[in-house]
């Protein structure tokens, strides 16, 4: 195995909790916590890496704690065909504790993209390990996340960086689609919805021939690269895709790849997952020196103890850095999915011959 795959691999099972859950960041104030949409990037990273069992842990332990909402899913699409209204706060929540327990407190709940994404996950999760049917651990939590997006997948909400509430986001439209159509084998009563959920994005979230941040918003957002990789909505050379990437380039990559451009969170740095995720475009694209490169750039992050979820060197918008600090601390770090997103673009320029034989 790659040694920086190596020691990727092992950073992310010391974090991972006995439940299988793994914290976005264990030393960050805010994040100790998991994630839907981190987690499954992690235990992809572990897939890719053909660390199995570690993924099969967080799969289980998801697949379980969604399976406990199923009650409340039933009130929600109740409440729905009743044409109550629906707080943000009684939707499925975003994060939960590394046992499991929801999280009473005021942070942006309501996600819908971690909910396509653990599904999407999973799917990769029983290709990559040679697991051909559903097993029974992971049926009840599908079938109730699957309900679940069929009924809201088209509600305003947050996107994939907590902000923006109340509006429809191409990046969770494109996770939601990838979750589903994930499933299809499984459950293909809901082919038809996926279709629809691509048809939408079609649609809907594209302006002047590139992907919008969100409908009527026509901004780069380097979370619209999900929309080709991994989800699959467009492929890398279809023309949309190719202006948008074009655009997140133009705006976006300076000393590594940025969120968006207006974005104040630590004084808007640069992400190095989003790097490490645009080398991963590179890659399937054949442009293996351009990914080399965002390669070479996201070691370098690493301190010794892992890779941070920002730098600081180029910042969009520096006078927020001291508000942000002073108000949790340092930016977060080691960040695990920053950690997955690097294991996933070595495993992209050096896969081993197993999965050099899958890609």
């Amino acid at each position: 195995m790659n040694p920086a795959v190596q020691l990727g691999v092992a950073r992310l099972l010391t974090h991972q909790a006995a439940s299988g859950a793994f914290p976005a960041c264990p030393t960050f104030s805010q994040y100790p916590y998991a994630w839907l949409r981190d987690s499954t990037f992690i235990a992809y990273a572990l897939d890719r890496a053909g660390e199995y069992q570690g993924a099969a842990r967080y799969y289980r332990w998801v697949s379980g704690v969604v399976a406990e909402l199923a009650g409340q899913v039933d009130r929600l699409i109740m409440a729905r065909h009743q044409g109550e209204f629906i707080p943000e706060a009684q939707f499925l929540p975003t994060r939960f504790s590394l046992t499991g327990g929801t999280l009473q407190d005021n942070w942006p709940n309501f996600q819908l993209d971690g909910y396509g994404q653990w599904l999407w996950g999973l799917g990769e999760h029983l290709t990559l390990s040679g697991t051909r049917a559903l097993p029974d651990d992971y049926r009840q939590g599908v079938e109730v996340t699957l309900r679940y997006l069929q009924q809201f997948w088209l509600e305003p909400c947050f996107d994939c960086w907590e902000e923006f509430p109340y509006r429809w986001h191409t990046s969770t439209l494109a996770s939601i689609f990838a979750g589903v159509q994930a499933m299809v084998p499984y459950f293909p009563e809901y082919e038809p919805l996926g279709e629809q959920i691509r048809t939408f994005i079609q649609s809907h979230a594209v302006t002047e021939g590139r992907l919008s941040k969100f409908i009527g918003y026509p901004v780069a957002d380097a979370s619209l690269l999900w929309a080709a990789v991994p989800f699959g909505v467009f492929s890398v050379e279809d023309p949309v895709f190719q202006a948008t990437l074009a655009h997140i380039e133009r705006e976006l990559l300076r000393d590594g790849v940025h969120r968006y451009i207006h974005d104040t969170y630590y004084g808007g740095g640069s992400w190095v997952l989003l790097t490490a995720w645009l080398g991963w475009v590179y890659v399937r694209l054949g442009r293996r020196e351009d990914a080399l490169r965002l390669l070479e750039w996201v070691r370098a992050q690493d301190n010794g103890n892992g890779l941070p979820e920002q730098t600081q060197r180029s910042l969009l918008s520096p006078a927020y850095l001291a508000s942000w600090t002073e108000r949790w601390g340092p930016p977060a770090a080691p960040l695990l999915w920053s950690q997955a997103m690097q294991i996933v673009l070595e495993q992209e320029l050096y896969p081993t011959p197993r999965q050099a034989g899958a890609l």
